[in-house]
């Protein structure tokens, strides 16, 4: 998929590659929720949140919004889990219509919605972009769903 990169978005990933020596693959500014989700090329994760955190802490201090990292992954399945980590999902489903049902942990719903539904969005604006897929329901389910 094609996408143009604008020159803030463009500013964002070079400013992590500087700090942190990680490669960005995308950056979403997201003003709705006052941050940036930066969508880190795939085995670059631990570098670019560096030790406990530290490099995340650095950015948001350089930046002054929050930011939050999503591995990369060519199969849906895996890249869907890690949008929603650190919430446990255990299955995902693509339903007749087309859209993609997520199972999660019961005691990580709340997890998986995130506050205000942010983590949600977070999945529904990279899945759209790099699947071309619509996310439906996230759902407490067990095993049997995967």
């Amino acid at each position: 998929m094609i996408r143009t990169i604008c020159f803030k978005e463009r500013r964002y990933i070079e400013e992590l590659r500087i700090l942190t020596r990680a490669t960005a693959l995308d950056c979403i500014i997201d003003e709705r929720f006052d941050r940036i989700v930066y969508l880190i090329k795939e085995g670059d994760m631990g570098l670019a949140i560096g030790r406990k955190g530290s490099n995340i802490r650095k950015m948001q201090r350089v930046l002054g919004k929050r930011i939050e990292m999503v591995e990369y992954s060519p199969e849906i399945e895996k890249f869907t889990k890690n949008a929603f980590k650190p919430a446990d999902v255990v299955g995902v489903k693509k339903e007749d219509d087309g859209r993609l049902t997520v199972y999660v942990n019961k005691g990580d719903l709340g997890i998986a919605i995130g506050k205000g539904g942010c983590t949600i969005e977070k999945a529904r604006l990279l899945l759209s972009r790099y699947f071309d897929t619509d996310l439906g329901e996230v759902l407490a389910g067990g095993e049997t769903h995967a």
